[in-house]
């Protein structure tokens, strides 16, 4: 029996975060929208719209002011349950077409197709553009070649070219070297701003110009990752497809404040919140930490403020997903850190040395409750995750009495159509 040979599709949704907010809302089609990142303060989606009026992905609100009030660009807050939601049902809707998936990211999945589709690929994936955009409401992009490297390279053509309706398949050799003469090499997957730099300088300035080079040489003068990204190239698999998503080895959460900050309370506060989320995050992919690292710092950009960041670090024992030990021992460290007479801009926490929960490790010999202890831990972190999970933030575990006034601001949120009973669509007939 011969093998067929490979066939991967990523589906990738056209600027998420905008169109998540333009499923409820028809009257925002074809009209300028983008979405803000926490605290409103930078662009982090924009609509084709805005693309076209020049505004950079991550540019402060403020440096584009103007254009905003000329051109009535429509902002909204980043809703991120409400597009976590919608991704959700992206990812259900992509399942009946593959019997291997991954889901790469919020927006973006790779469909294995080998055994599913080897003729009239690029029908296969115009169905199932069609399909998510009519189940979902969601406008997607499918890219299809051999391999992931190639798929992603697929996918930026079927985003760039409106005649490829949103379609680009590039298993056949021949369209895939024309398309590869097109694209410059800074928009390879993994290549990044400083080896496009390199590159460049080495006379590759084409897709076309890297897929030609040895892959000995590649790797000599870069490292593995931009050998195996050759050979990705060349149409040889070297990134297979991950049915689980891989457990983070770092979970960070931090915030810039809305204002700033000056005592140590309020601090400890907005770190309580922050090891809380990442405690469930811990909790989620089933894992527990074996370090804390907690920093501070002052805004980097007001040289008229007298300027200070710090970071702090240490190792737990046992190693633990509860959240009361995490905020004790994150607010131990804040309190090393901690000065008096600075306005402080943000703070958070990282986790690490992170395992699987469920992973044998050496107790102590002497002290045999800890492991009935670390399971009585477990149950009661659990039980809190599901009672949040049902009624949002009905259980926090945070200093009492202070204000949280430095939440981060919002002032453009939209309602979380498909995650709050209160906040559903409304429909009226006339």
């Amino acid at each position: 029996m011969i093998t067929p040979p490979p066939r991967l599709a990523l589906v990738d949704c056209n600027n998420f975060y905008v169109s998540c907010e333009r499923v409820f809302r028809p009257d925002l089609w074809y009209k300028p929208v983008a979405v803000l990142s926490n605290n409103d303060g930078c662009i982090v989606s924009r609509s084709q719209e805005v693309k076209n009026l020049g505004i950079k992905m991550a540019i402060p609100v403020h440096q584009v002011q103007h254009l905003i009030n000329r051109h009535r660009i429509q902002l909204f807050s980043s809703n991120y349950a409400f597009y976590a939601d919608m991704s959700s049902r992206v990812m259900q809707c992509l399942e009946p077409f593959t019997p291997q998936l991954e889901v790469y990211s919020i927006d973006e999945s790779f469909l294995d197709l080998t055994h599913v589709c080897q003729h009239n690929t690029a029908e296969y994936g115009l169905q199932i553009k069609k399909t998510v955009q009519r189940t979902t409401g969601i406008p997607v992009c499918v890219g299809i070649a051999p391999t992931k490297t190639l798929a992603k390279l697929a996918n930026f053509a079927a985003k760039k070219w409106k005649k490829t309706k949103g379609v680009v398949d590039l298993s056949d050799p021949v369209r895939r070297k024309k398309l590869m003469h097109l694209i410059p090499v800074n928009e390879v997957w993994g290549i990044g701003r400083q080896t496009s730099k390199r590159l460049q300088v080495m006379g590759i300035n084409s897709v076309y110009d890297l897929s030609i080079q040895p892959v000995e040489s590649i790797q000599a003068q870069f490292n593995i990752v931009v050998a195996r990204t050759v050979m990705e190239l060349n149409g040889i698999v070297c990134l297979s497809l991950e049915d689980i998503t891989p457990a983070k080895q770092q979970i960070v959460c931090s915030r810039s404040f809305r204002r700033r900050l000056t005592e140590y309370h309020e601090l400890a506060e907005a770190l309580a919140s922050f090891c809380s989320r990442a405690a469930e995050k811990l909790r989620k992919q089933q894992s527990v930490t074996g370090s804390i690292t907690v920093f501070i710092r002052t805004n980097p950009y007001n040289l008229d403020e007298p300027q200070y960041q710090r970071s702090v670090h240490t190792l737990l024992n046992p190693i633990t997903c509860d959240t009361r030990q995490i905020i004790a021992t994150a607010k131990l460290l804040l309190k090393e850190i901690f000065k008096a007479g600075y306005r402080y801009q943000k703070c958070g926490v990282q986790l690490g040395h992170i395992q699987q929960s469920y992973n044998p490790r050496q107790i102590d010999l002497f002290e045999l409750s800890e492991l009935t202890s670390h399971k009585q831990n477990q149950i009661l972190m659990t039980t809190v995750d599901q009672i949040n999970k049902r009624f949002p933030k009905s259980i926090t575990m945070s200093t009492p009495g202070t204000s949280q006034n430095w939440q981060h601001q919002v002032e453009h949120l939209s309602n979380r159509y498909t995650t709050s009973w209160n906040e559903l669509a409304t429909v009226k007939c006339q």
